[in-house]
């Protein structure tokens, strides 16, 4: 293992339990959650429900706004930039208004949506007259020299706000950039056409501009002839990287860039269609907030009839997060976020002294003579009642994958499963069994579909019915409780833990960290059903 890729996972620990609180005036079944809400510590908003306070020393105030983009009816057909800009100009006129009641909350910084101006599905040709000129290597004042470029009409207005709010402001639009035939990687249509992330300072300066990598089935856009590693700094809060979307599962630019620089605070826009049980939007940027010990700003597009919601603030120990599968409509998030994260600090062995599970589990790695494993049962000690006999092996698929698994049948007991080099374990107990299948998987190998990468994942589920084939089925409601440690003997540093509880609520791990080559997740006292615990490990060179 690479001592240095190590350091950018966060070690756990034993960690305080947090509240989870659902906002005022939401239905039973909308899942809108506030974790770790506590008012006189954190000063959490959303919408106009309370008023952060800006001026506590160590804490900045962020938002991010979930927007349900106005969508052109006809995406394919070639259109004018004067009906393009009608179009866009409508979804700029609700930027602009959350901007606005942002500011009466003191935000400092605001996060929209990828693709929330001009909408997607284009073609290259179609999408032409949505996409602004982006000038290279300028620093400038849209709002003050909105003649200085041709076709920068977006540009103007987002710099406008900007400065009429006093806040950096980050948002996605399309952007066009000349070429020559002398550039071998021109397009044969003299242009380049980028996915692109913009950010103005409070005065309304366009302090950078972060091009998209790792495209996601898009015709429309390029991808950049080098990478971007984008990073900007605030007054408020230091050092912010950039990226979008489906950049957060490469290791270009998002690793590179937290590896190589000081940043504590990324910003997130994102057009992602949530896919369970492990790659629900608002899973995926809370694992990377804990993954990486830094905090998440990520504002996601609201359109559910396409499986797209999920924003949050997310740091590593707390999250205030949004998802609504039911209800159309954007939504605000405002919360005082800490201006340096604290992660999860591991306690080591120290655990284990309190702990008689950690402890067994502490024993079961280090093969010690007082526990005692084989293929059918593990006995540590006069624990007993911990044995399982050995569960069958069944195959099904999971996100594309055909992740080999073995149920968790009984009240209490030990699992393991292994595919090619990985092989997963879960030391569980249960206080009661509902009448739910869950299983443990195990999937090492290149996915192939919607993306190709490299993934070794271990992951507790609960399946859609009662037989083998539903698991892997995607499901957002669970009454199983577990206490329970999960480990695998990964070939990556970089893994990301994935937790969702009944209803889409986000839990954080008792302790998370390497024990014996193993990397281990514990968790006990869940808040609600289990849903999906999971490692999802990125073997970021055998893509």
């Amino acid at each position: 293992m690479v001592k240095k890729d190590r350091q950018l996972i966060i070690k756990m620990t034993h960690l305080a339990k947090f509240m989870v609180c659902i906002m005022s005036g939401a239905s039973s079944k909308l899942a809108v959650f506030l974790f770790g809400c506590y008012s006189l510590a954190l000063g959490v908003c959303a919408e106009e429900h309370c008023a952060a306070d800006p001026h506590r020393a160590d804490y900045y105030v962020a938002a991010v706004y979930e927007h349900q983009a106005v969508l052109s009816p006809n995406p394919l057909a070639l259109t004018s930039r004067k009906q393009a800009l009608e179009l866009m100009n409508q979804n700029l006129d609700i930027y602009e208004q959350q901007v606005m009641a942002a500011a009466q909350k003191g935000v400092q910084i605001i996060v929209f949506p990828e693709d929330g101006i001009h909408g997607f599905n284009f073609t290259r040709t179609s999408i032409y007259p949505f996409l602004d000129f982006m000038p290279q290597f300028i620093r400038w004042n849209p709002c003050l020299e909105p003649h200085r470029f041709s076709d920068t009409e977006v540009l103007q207005r987002l710099s406008c706000m900007a400065r009429k709010g006093e806040m950096f402001l980050v948002a996605n639009l399309g952007t066009k950039q000349p070429c020559f035939s002398s550039d071998p990687g021109c397009p044969r249509d003299g242009r380049y056409q980028f996915n692109t992330n913009v950010v103005f300072s409070s005065n309304g300066t366009l302090v950078d501009r972060y091009r998209k990598h790792n495209l996601y089935f898009e015709a429309a856009f390029d991808t950049p002839p080098k990478v971007d590693h984008v990073t900007f700094d605030t007054p408020f809060a230091g050092t912010f990287g950039v990226f979008t979307c489906f950049d957060i599962l490469f290791f270009d630019p998002v690793v590179r860039l937290l590896r190589d620089s000081d940043v504590k605070h990324v910003v997130y826009p994102t057009a992602w269609m949530n896919q369970l049980p492990l790659l629900a939007a608002i899973e995926i940027q809370k694992a990377f907030a804990v993954a990486f010990g830094v905090n998440v700003l990520a504002a996601n597009i609201h359109h559910p009839s396409l499986g797209m919601t999920g924003s949050g603030v997310h740091s590593p120990l707390k999250s205030f997060w949004y998802h609504d599968m039911e209800n159309p409509g954007g939504h605000l998030i405002i919360a005082q976020v800490a201006k340096n994260p604290q992660g999860l600090v591991g306690t080591e062995n120290a655990v284990g002294q309190m702990d008689p599970s950690h402890s067994k589990f502490l024993k079961i790695l280090s093969g010690s003579p007082h526990c005692e494993k084989d293929a059918q049962e593990v006995h540590c000690d006069e624990n007993a009642d911990w044995n399982l006999n050995t569960p069958p092996v069944f195959y099904s698929e999971m996100m594309y994958d055909n992740f080999t698994l073995v149920p968790a049948w009984e009240k209490e007991g030990y699992l393991q499963v292994c595919s090619n080099s990985l092989c997963c374990h879960l030391l569980y107990k249960r206080p009661t069994l509902s009448k739910e299948l869950y299983a443990l998987g195990v999937f090492d190998g290149l996915h192939t579909v919607h993306g190709t990468y490299y993934i070794q994942v271990c992951a507790l589920v609960k399946c859609g019915g009662l037989g083998f084939h539903t698991c892997g089925q995607e499901i957002t409601e669970a009454s199983g409780i577990f206490e329970f440690h999960l480990w695998g003997n990964f070939s990556t540093s970089y893994i990301f833990p994935l937790f969702l509880t009944s209803g889409m609520t986000l839990e954080i791990p008792d302790q998370l960290g390497w024990e014996n080559d193993h990397y281990f997740l514990r968790k006990s006292g869940l808040s609600s059903g289990l849903v999906t615990a999971a490692l999802y490990g990125r073997l970021y060179e055998r893509n």
